[in-house]
């Protein structure tokens, strides 16, 4: 969760100050004890502001604290002028919450203090209500998380494995765009370096890794040419590389080029693509790793917002097939589907237990295993950072994953790509209206509905939402 600070603003006078003090203090205790039990870390300015000099030094302490999100928080009238100074001491972003009480006139305080505010361009949003209200909480806490995932991304290196691939414009992004709007560098390392380093990999973990899996998943169905125990192992090895890579290089989230030249002369990445975005492996539970096929950088900025927001895997796929009959699309990708989304279970083995691993099909020479799965069933959120004549956008949706009877899951997969993972989405847009406006081959989920807290994050980083719905 989101470290939240917050601070309240009084009136300046100091009979008045004096006579409101504790009721200010009541209201700020209930609030910050509502936002500690939703799971968020709570830093609270020492004393409600009623002169300048506190204004000023309140807001650094809290500064000082590396909050994500500031709350400046209105039970009373209060002094519009000690907002300001408050917000000349803090960096980031900024919440203007109001009580709702016709004794004590929060609403005009916050009012007066968000024109002020308005007037010098300083950006900031607004809420209103009793801190009792789930719903009040639930929006401060899309804010802070917006907040603190977009902090995040700040100071950031992408590791760009390879160049683009197959000719995808979509997948290359300009770096300077990235760095002044984003705050995100990005690393150029070639391919090489996975192939190189690969070969000097741990080779009792890589034998270690493939009995693991060969005990754990639904089933390793080796043919004796495109998937082999050496061909496993070599993905393994991949795996293994990548890691030592985003250990030296600092890589807080990468992506890989792949195709063409490594699945035609060496492994699919897709083991290791799989298990860097899983929240494990085989040496036991891990921080997931955003990790993108084809090298979409954009595709990989929009999963580690999402990951930031959510905490969870983020999945990456193809728009593959659109099942007019059903009204249902199959979100299809050569092994880029984390194994978690198999059962989105915390224990591992209960998702590997619906994951094969078959050979690779023709277009991949080089073999290997590709990592076969069927996601299982929820809620969603669906998007992707797309550019439009230059301009970032982030393009989302609400949808859900769905399944059918063994049979028709069967017989749904086996018209695109079988051996790949599935998802099988039901989204809120029209078909038409999707594949005339969507900008990209490559879409992205997170269970849940988290749109409050992606358009959030969107407004921080000064980016349109262009949100696809039935009605729209």
């Amino acid at each position: 969760m989101a470290r939240i600070g917050v601070i309240s603003i009084s009136d300046g006078r100091d009979y008045v100050h004096g006579g409101i003090v504790g009721f200010i203090r009541t209201v700020e205790d209930r609030l910050v004890t509502e936002l500690i039990a939703a799971g968020h870390h709570v830093v609270r300015g020492v004393e409600p502001v009623g002169s300048n000099e506190q204004a000023v030094a309140v807001a650094r302490r809290v500064q000082a604290a590396g909050v994500d999100l500031t709350v400046l928080h209105y039970a009373v009238w209060a002094f519009p002028h000690f907002t300001m100074l408050a917000a000349g001491a803090l960096d980031g972003p900024l919440l203007l919450l109001s009580n709702i009480d016709p004794v004590q006139p929060g609403m005009v305080g916050m009012l007066a203090a968000g024109g002020a505010l308005d007037q010098i361009g300083r950006e900031h949003a607004r809420l209103w209500g009793d801190p009792a209200d789930p719903d009040l909480i639930a929006a401060i806490g899309a804010r802070a998380r917006a907040a603190a995932a977009v902090r995040s991304l700040r100071g950031s290196t992408f590791g760009r494995i390879g160049g683009r691939p197959m000719g995808m414009n979509t997948a290359v992004a300009n770096t300077d765009q990235w760095q002044r709007q984003f705050g995100v560098d990005v690393e150029e390392i070639d391919q090489w370096e996975i192939v190189r380093r690969a070969d000097t990999a741990d080779a009792g973990e890589a034998k270690g890794a493939r009995e693991w899996l060969e005990r754990t998943t639904a089933g390793v169905h080796y043919d004796g040419r495109k998937l082999t125990p050496e061909l496993l192992e070599r993905q393994i090895r991949s795996y293994l590389a990548m890691r030592d890579l985003i250990a030296e290089w600092h890589l807080d989230f990468t992506g890989i080029k792949g195709q063409p030249e490594l699945t035609q002369y060496f492994a699919t990445m897709d083991i290791a693509e799989a298990f860097l975005n899983d929240p494990y492996d085989w040496n036991g539970p891990k921080e997931p790793h955003v990790c993108a096929t084809e090298a979409d950088m954009d595709g990989a900025l929009t999963m580690q917002l999402f990951k930031r927001i959510t905490g969870t895997p983020v999945l990456f796929a193809d728009v593959r097939h659109y099942h007019a009959d059903r009204d249902i699309w199959d979100l299809c990708n050569s092994g880029q589907h984390a194994t978690w989304y198999a059962a989105r279970s915390a224990v591992a083995a209960e998702n590997l237990s619906r994951v094969h691993l078959y050979p690779e099909v023709f277009f991949f020479p080089a073999g290997g295993a590709s990592v076969h799965h069927l996601a299982a069933p929820g809620e969603m959120t669906l998007g992707r950072l797309t550019r439009k004549n230059g301009d970032y956008r982030m393009q989302l949706m609400l949808g859900a994953f769905e399944t059918y009877a063994d049979t028709v899951n069967e017989a749904l997969m086996k018209q695109s790509t079988w051996e790949w993972p599935h998802a099988f989405a039901r989204l809120d847009a029209h078909a038409g209206d999707f594949l005339t406006r969507f900008g990209a081959n490559h879409i992205h989920a997170v269970p849940g509905d988290q749109r409050a807290t992606v358009r959030a994050a969107c407004e921080l980083l000064g980016i349109t939402v262009d949100e696809f719905t039935r009605a729209g």
